[in-house]
């Protein structure tokens, strides 16, 4: 389930957005600007898309079924590459296609500074939302960078929103920009270049979004130091030979499921063995509270080398001829 900060950051950009959108299509109609149409429709979209970011965080808290036994966590992953496709077919797309349209067939943009006067303030309403998604977004940084901490997020919904108003951001700049160009170089079709430029930040932002959002979906381990103090848990518990493995996978932003294969020590009695297996699941849920779905398997340490083996070479090494 996502934090109540995810949440917070996307109320902000949610009603930021909506209101913006409004002003922007009013003054599209107006105007006659390929820019402010491509930045309307860009709003809208990111509208749309903090409701289905909602709304996959609700799906995601559901509870465990018959059908879903392990949640539907990844619910909120599913819904996060969604948006990554509407950002690019609806947001860069549309823009897209009016920028080539006012390039062909260039057209004077009718009263320019209502258009400034709606950008002005939709950089200040947008500006806000970004410095909220850019504060809740430093909280969980830690001391890795920008692009670093995008990877190893495991939260979608922070670094969505982060991505949108940063879109958003730089689209006001370049929509201001082609505007103004339009105007007083007297090249309407600067207009139509600035919608495409906009379209062209979209079709960015979508495919590094979708990028992220896909190494989630089809399942990430956990972060490194997560799975070496399990390792670490494990190996100071009496009895333990090997480990065999250590495998994880996020079921969501703070939902891991770990599947751990252990050698035990022949000596030891099955009441010892399940008594070692309790402390461990117990020890590893303190102080990972994030691993909530635990699988210890009592297993040789040759017969694991065997079973990867044969996963590695499903033929046993024999080839298959023709």
């Amino acid at each position: 389930m996502a934090s109540p900060a995810s949440k917070k950051v996307i109320f902000a950009a949610l009603f930021g957005n909506l209101l913006i959108a409004v002003i922007k299509f009013v003054a599209s109609a107006f105007t006659g600007s390929s820019a402010m149409l491509s930045e309307a429709i860009h709003s809208l979209v990111d509208t749309g898309n903090q409701v289905l970011l909602l709304y996959g965080i609700r799906a995601a808290a559901r509870r465990p079924d018959e059908s879903h036994p392990f949640g539907y966590g990844m619910e909120l992953y599913f819904w996060t590459f969604v948006v990554a496709i509407l950002i690019f077919a609806l947001g860069a797309g549309i823009s897209i296609y009016e920028g080539v349209a006012k390039v062909i067939e260039p057209q004077p943009v009718q009263n320019p500074e209502i258009n400034y006067v709606v950008l002005g303030a939709a950089m200040i309403f947008e500006g806000a939302a970004w410095t909220i998604a850019v504060k809740e977004f430093r909280k969980v940084m830690g001391p890795r960078g920008w692009l670093e901490e995008v990877r190893h997020s495991k939260d979608p919904t922070i670094f969505t929103v982060l991505f949108e108003d940063t879109a958003a951001m730089a689209g006001l700049i370049v929509a201001m920009a082609g505007i103004a160009a339009a105007q007083f170089l007297d090249l309407p079709l600067l207009d139509g270049v600035a919608s495409i430029v906009i379209g062209v930040i979209l079709a960015g932002t979508a495919a590094l979004l979708a990028y992220e959002s896909k190494g989630l979906l089809i399942g990430e381990a956990a972060g490194a130091e997560v799975v070496e103090s399990i390792r670490n848990l494990i190996g100071a518990q009496e009895g333990i030979l090997s480990i065999n493995e250590v495998l994880t996978m996020h079921l969501g932003p703070r939902d891991i499921l770990c599947n751990i294969s252990i050698d035990f020590r022949k000596d030891m009695t099955s009441e010892e063995v399940e008594m070692a297996i309790t402390s461990m699941e117990n020890c590893i849920k303190l102080t990972q509270p994030e691993v909530t779905r635990i699988f210890i398997e009592a297993q040789s340490h040759a017969s694991h080398q065997r079973s990867v083996d044969q996963l590695a070479d499903p033929l046993g090494g024999e080839g298959v001829s023709f």
